[in-house]
């Protein structure tokens, strides 16, 4: 049995209030880890943000949520500066950073109506908040010295990354940059003993997919060819981070783990 080495540590989640953000956070707060959560809600989903915080704090963990956008300069600067007090006072450090954030415009490049196509802000504002917004937080985290050796960096991406649908072409683009960038991190961060690895999440039921015009397709489709015959659900994608969050998955980096039992494969 492998000994638990999350337990009085903390997890920084971007895209905590909902979908694998969500399941990471309880699996997580069950693992013996202490949360911060960072999210975008406005006030009528904010009771959603309350009942995660309660099923935190009922596992006995401490925690803290963030309602800012993660792509905002200023308050992640202010962000990290809390952070930091309060890991330092608690004498700790944050093990676990995971980016899971939905958060890009879905039209298509081409068009018969100009306003139906993308533009240079669309593409602009998701790559910055889906793709660039880890490389930054996880700068702060570092030389912050927040994060430190043992440390864990997980990207959520999908199989969007390299196939084709239609109106995902910049959320597509974001998913394949953060798989580049998870891969620059994972050698770039392997001197500090801290490893990096995009999580290839099968088909699953979230918010963020029934935003994606045509999701009914997708998930018939993922039903049809995945070996297990269903979709891929949170919880399978959070138990699967909490696993390579352990010590004993050190030498397991600069990978796209496909978490999503062999359907990308057919």
């Amino acid at each position: 049995m492998y000994e638990n080495s999350l337990k009085g540590k903390w997890a920084l989640v971007l895209g905590s209030s909902s979908g694998f953000g969500e399941a990471c956070v309880l699996e997580l707060a069950k693992q013996g880890m202490n949360i911060f959560g960072v999210h975008l809600d406005r006030k009528g989903t904010m009771p959603k943000v309350e009942e995660i915080i309660k099923k935190v704090e009922a596992e006995g963990r401490k925690v803290k949520f963030y309602n800012i956008n993660v792509s905002d300069a200023d308050k992640r600067k202010e962000t990290i500066a809390d952070i930091k007090g309060i890991v330092d006072a608690d004498k700790s450090e944050v093990k676990v950073l995971i980016h899971s954030v939905a958060f890009g415009t879905l039209r298509n490049y081409v068009h018969d109506e100009e306003k139906q196509m993308l533009t240079s802000k669309n593409f602009d504002m998701t790559l910055d908040v889906m793709a660039n917004s880890i490389v930054y937080w996880t700068q702060d985290l570092v030389f912050n010295k927040i994060m430190k050796e043992g440390g864990r960096v997980f990207a959520m991406t999908s199989a969007g990354s390299h196939r084709v649908w239609p109106t995902y072409g910049a959320v597509s683009a974001a998913k394949a940059a953060i798989e580049a960038h998870i891969r620059q991190l994972a050698v770039e961060l392997a001197p500090y003993n801290i490893t990096a690895n995009s999580i290839r999440a099968g088909v699953t039921d979230t918010p963020a997919l029934r935003k994606i015009p045509g999701n009914d397709e997708l998930v018939d489709h993922a039903l049809k060819v995945n070996p297990y015959g269903r979709l891929t659900s949170t919880d399978d994608v959070a138990k699967s981070i909490a696993l390579l969050s352990l010590d004993e998955a050190k030498w397991i980096t600069g990978n796209v783990i496909g978490v999503d039992g062999g359907e990308d494969l057919i």
